[in-house]
């Protein structure tokens, strides 16, 4: 199996993904992956029923994951002869557009996970010092992380960046105070010190 992260939005794939989705004889993705390489699968696109069996694909299975792979992604089911090309991740938009390096970024995800584990690392992350990118959760997003952000007395700058790499992104900025507050389930935070 061959693991593409097909980057976050529109227009954010590499050439080495794009060449080898071009050349796959079969393409599996969730809906949002095969649409963002669409123009690019020329074998057969199927969307994925089952991800707990991915590792049963042959090793010429083309398996696209939004984001980057390593990156709350698909890379994960990857097996020891399998490959994986890296995405364009949320993590590197967010920064570029935001101008937040990503050296000593800490980056931690809720998504799709019981957020109490995410929780206790953004605590302690922030506890370091750190500028903290949050995967969030339903339960655990811009409002939590204000509330845990003022009760540790941190003065931070607060980023819901969404639909990144799409027309319609959207960063709103703002602060423990005054946190924004997402419109979509399409996001991601960034916490800045």
């Amino acid at each position: 199996m061959i693991v593409v992260g097909v980057g976050v939005g529109p227009g954010m794939l590499t050439e080495q993904g794009i060449e080898t989705i071009e050349t796959a004889a079969e393409v599996y993705g969730s809906p949002r992956s095969l649409q963002l390489a669409g123009s690019y699968i020329k074998g057969e696109a199927k969307k994925i029923t089952d991800y707990r069996n991915l590792h049963l694909l042959g090793e010429d299975a083309v398996v696209l994951s939004t984001g980057d792979p390593m990156f709350s992604g698909l890379g994960k089911f990857a097996g020891e002869g399998d490959s994986i090309i890296p995405g364009i991740s949320s993590m590197q938009v967010a920064c570029a557009r935001t101008k937040t390096s990503m050296n000593g970024l800490a980056v931690i995800t809720a998504h799709g996970r019981d957020p109490h584990p995410a929780r206790e690392a953004f605590v302690a992350e922030i506890k370091l010092g750190k500028n903290v990118l949050l995967l969030p959760a339903d339960t655990f997003g811009s409002l939590e992380v204000a509330k845990i952000l003022e009760e540790m007395g941190v003065h931070a700058r607060i980023y819901v960046c969404e639909k990144l790499g799409y027309p319609e992104e959207s960063i709103i900025e703002g602060t423990v105070a005054n946190p924004p507050v997402a419109q979509s389930t399409l996001y991601c935070l960034l916490v800045v010190r």
